[in-house]
């Protein structure tokens, strides 16, 4: 390995380089490299690379790995010329972060980065970068072969869920909801649509078992330019009755993405499906006012605990604090107790007064069929219809296009 690739002595072509202040500080990456490469690969700096990517000789490069810490934040611009002077020479960028800013990462996805991977390395994580590289001309031509087609023209109703602690079914709720509503009729069904804002450890994909598409990460990294068309590339079809926006391949930071992103991002939702549900990560972001306002009914799902009355009692406090519409929460009581136990419906009573809320809805415990369904990919109406989980949130959602159809005809 030299300074440049011109001068590698190893007569095997170079096909790859790493860009960075200095690759010694990046010894994971050199080991990396070596083992996926050999010797076809070569090492330049930030200066270096740029006068490099200008000649024609770059060409022949399949990617580079533009290797960054904190001390690199400075030189965003010299690294966002690097970045265009790779993508002008149809040169794959593979964006290699340690300690780096969201904001920083942000300017620099947006600014054409293909990959991103955090240092130090996971084990294979830079070689499956890679491998995603190769194969992206194939699955870009399949995801647009595959692209929804959407009709605009639309006032869609946004529904949002979240949990109040770790576990207490949000995302289930959130999936089976979706589903219950895109199946509530069987002629001129809603056109639903469900986004899954856990960005990081979302898990909608998993439990409706489906690909998550490298136009995700796409779509978030520049979402001032998408369309109808970018939107509908992003999502994939379930049972030919949901659309779904999974979440990324890879975890990003939640603040990735701005309030005024994520507002565009739900307004071209709502413009082109009927109902909008989107399930939220378990934690406060800067964008969950912004989905709060926009909702028309944003469910927060909570057990009989201790944990749930706690975190219940420090979003009230945070939504009085910034005055934002509390009353716009709707608590759920997930695994309620059972009409017959009155020692627990008495506890759920105490529960609500203490904490100066009212229990909308009760949901029961679904039991052993609910993991079950999760993990084969599959809604409660499909894997256990008469569960009474999924009994009650059919009802639910029946109740809500009802609602949602009333106000349309007085409309």
């Amino acid at each position: 390995m030299t300074s440049t690739p011109a001068l590698h002595s190893d007569p095997s072509p170079i096909v790859a380089c790493t860009i960075s202040r200095n690759v010694q500080d990046f010894d994971l990456l050199i080991e990396d490299m070596e083992d996926l490469l050999g010797e076809g690969w070569g090492d330049l700096g930030f200066g270096e690379a740029l006068a490099f990517l200008r000649q024609p000789d770059a060409q022949g490069l399949e990617f580079v790995a533009l290797a960054i810490d904190e001390e690199d934040e400075d030189e965003l611009g010299l690294l966002s010329e690097v970045i265009a002077a790779a993508k002008a020479r149809d040169v794959k960028v593979v964006l290699i972060a340690e300690d780096v800013t969201p904001a920083a990462l942000h300017q620099l996805l947006r600014g054409g980065a293909d990959e991103f991977v955090p240092y130090p390395l996971p084990e294979g994580e830079l070689a499956a970068a890679v491998e995603r590289l190769r194969q992206r001309p194939a699955v870009l031509q399949t995801a647009r072969s595959e692209a929804v087609q959407l009709s605009g023209g639309g006032d869609g109703v946004l529904i949002a869920a979240q949990g109040m602690c770790g576990g207490c079914g949000a995302t289930t709720f959130a999936v089976n909801l979706a589903w219950e509503l895109a199946t509530v009729t069987k002629e001129r069904a809603p056109r639903v649509c469900l986004l899954d804002f856990g960005l990081q450890f979302g898990s909608v994909a998993t439990y409706l078992d489906l690909p998550r598409r490298e136009a995700v990460l796409e779509l978030l990294s520049d979402i001032d330019a998408m369309d109808g068309d970018s939107f509908g590339q992003a999502l994939v079809t379930f049972e030919d009755k949901l659309q779904v926006l999974t979440s990324p391949a890879d975890v990003i930071p939640l603040d990735m993405i701005t309030p005024e992103e994520v507002k565009a991002l739900l307004d071209v939702a709502r413009e082109h499906f009927d109902y909008v549900v989107v399930d939220m990560p378990g934690t406060l972001v800067q964008w969950t006012e912004t989905v709060l306002l926009e909702a028309q009914v944003y469910f927060a799902l909570l057990e009989l605990d201790m944990r749930s009355a706690q975190n219940t009692l420090r979003l009230k406090r945070a939504l009085q604090a910034e005055e934002l519409p509390i009353d716009k929460l709707r608590f759920v009581l997930n695994r309620a107790p059972k009409f017959t136990d009155l020692q627990g419906k008495s506890r759920a009573k105490r529960m609500a007064e203490s904490l100066g809320i009212r229990l909308d809805v009760h949901l029961p415990d679904g039991g052993k069929a609910v993991a079950m369904a999760g993990d084969h990919g599959m809604p409660l109406a499909s894997s256990a219809p008469k569960n009474p989980l999924r009994k009650d949130i059919a009802k639910l959602a029946a109740e809500l296009h009802s609602i949602g159809q009333t106000d349309a005809e007085a409309a």
